[in-house]
């Protein structure tokens, strides 16, 4: 998914699903895999990056807010904060964009109630630039500013015992990304470079280590509209026309391992920001937590899942999804072991579009949600839809194997029954059980623009704490009391 206010930024979701045992949905049902594997050089797993984990698995281990009433409160920062991410010390780290001045601003944030206790502002670039970012190993910012370069933000106390937020190291980019074109997603692979992708299909390697900068430009008329996810067989790409695999030489210069072409549909479907699949692409899988990789195609009247083995990009099978509501997906799929989650972003009232999404194909629609389940068959011969809803998710969902359900926010309509939406729409933390897609506990955060999580990913912090992003700042969900 990507985020659109006032800029746009790239989301979504895909992530993981454990089932409830008969004892309820804290007891996790067996047969589902493992998540991706810990990447070294990245922060903690569930936290360390927009999807949880460099493989884009929307999926944690961390449980959410324990069972019994909840509490919201909301931390304003005067900007949207579509990124939420939270070292291995338990300092949640939000890389938000000013309502004012479209600045990219980094903010660290008190883990007992959300406060901003440092800020500092990036250089400004593209409204996607600077979105998408990672925690590494040292619990750094790793991002890319408005001057093509890369970043290390580390948090540090001063003397007098006061946060600061300092750039660590610098690396330049701009001899790889093209004057005008800004980096749309990076993520690290297991040999410690750094991966990044540009909104015009440039996509390279750059190790700060060295200062080796690599690149390859993917053929014409391509872009990237969202992030990139990385695995221990490489690094998965979606452009607005085909999902690849790319792997690196020795020396670090980017390859083709495989291309596959999707149904990318006459135009932007109202609710996606391009024109073309609107995931991050996600791996998953029942052995390695990263035998297949997954995204959502545009094709129209109705999208289809599509799951390729990761090894050779061969396809494990083409599922509509999203039939009962409207069937079109700006947010990375969730997915764990053989299970996949889709959410539906069909006409998402988004205050604003990039310059360059192009005419809604049909030119509007009704946001009236969806949610959907896919299974892998064990023997990988194909997929089966397990469920279909209209659950109204607000927010790229974000499943936890520790608890077992799937954790949203609800953007529910000021008239019951209906698919309407206003400035005036309430909104509701909302926990799914995976078994049968039932919302089985919600707590209202609140009502109208300042709640708006925009199709924006919640992260699950230690403590059972939840922070979601909105339009102008972050949602601060836990236990009561």
């Amino acid at each position: 998914m990507r985020f659109a206010l006032p800029t746009r930024a790239a989301v979504l979701a895909a992530a993981a699903l454990l089932l409830a045992a008969a004892a309820g949905p804290a007891h996790a049902e067996a047969g589902y895999g493992p998540l991706p594997p810990h990447n070294p050089y990245a922060g903690p797993d569930g936290t360390a990056t927009m999807h949880g984990d460099t493989g884009s698995s929307d999926a944690t281990p961390l449980p959410g807010p324990r069972p019994g009433p909840l509490a919201s409160d909301r931390v304003a920062l005067q900007s949207a904060c579509p990124t939420v991410l939270v070292g291995s010390d338990g300092y949640p780290v939000a890389l938000c964009t000013a309502i004012f001045g479209l600045t990219p601003t980094v903010h660290l944030l008190d883990p007992a109630d959300g406060g901003s206790l440092a800020e500092l502002p990036l250089a400004k670039g593209s409204l996607l630039g600077g979105v998408y970012a990672y925690l590494d190993q040292q619990d750094r910012l790793v991002a890319v500013d408005g001057e093509r370069r890369l970043l290390r933000i580390g948090h540090h106390r001063t003397a007098s015992g006061a946060w600061t937020l300092t750039v660590d190291s610098t690396l330049t980019l701009a001899g790889a990304v093209p004057d005008g074109d800004a980096v749309t997603g990076l993520s690290p692979d297991w040999q410690g470079r750094v991966w990044f992708a540009t909104g015009g299909g440039v996509v390279g390697t750059a190790d700060d280590r060295t200062g080796a900068v690599h690149a390859l430009a993917l053929p014409a008329g391509e872009r990237i509209a969202n992030s990139i996810s990385t695995a221990p067989a490489g690094t998965a790409v979606a452009t607005t026309h085909a999902t690849y695999l790319l792997t690196a030489d020795p020396d670090g210069a980017p390859r083709i391992a495989w291309r596959r072409a999707y149904d990318r549909g006459p135009g932007r479907k109202p609710g996606q920001l391009s024109w073309g699949t609107g995931s991050t692409p996600t791996f998953f899988g029942p052995s390695t937590g990263t035998d297949y990789v997954t995204v959502v195609d545009n094709a129209a009247p109705t999208v289809n899942l599509l799951v390729y083995r990761a090894g050779d990009g061969s396809p494990v099978c083409s599922v509509p999804v999203l039939r009962a509501g409207g069937s079109g997906s700006e947010n990375s799929p969730v997915a764990v072991g053989n299970t996949v989650l889709v959410a539906s972003t069909y006409g998402y009232p988004y205050p604003k579009l990039p310059e360059d999404a192009g005419p809604a194909v049909p030119s509007s629609g009704a946001f009236r949600g969806g949610l959907s389940r896919v299974d892998v068959r064990a023997d990988g011969s194909g997929c089966d839809l397990a469920w279909d809803n209209r659950v109204r998710s607000a927010a790229v969902p974000r499943l936890s194997t520790a608890d077992g359900l799937i954790h949203t926010v609800l953007r529910a309509p000021v008239i019951p029954g209906t698919d309407a939406t206003s400035a005036l729409d309430p909104y509701y933390y909302a926990e799914i059980d995976p078994r049968t897609g039932a919302v089985v506990r919600t707590r209202y955060t609140g009502a109208g623009f300042l709640f708006d999580t925009l199709q924006m990913v919640g992260s699950i912090a230690p403590g059972g704490v939840v922070y979601q992003g909105t339009t102008t700042g972050v949602l601060r969900i836990t236990a009561a009391g």
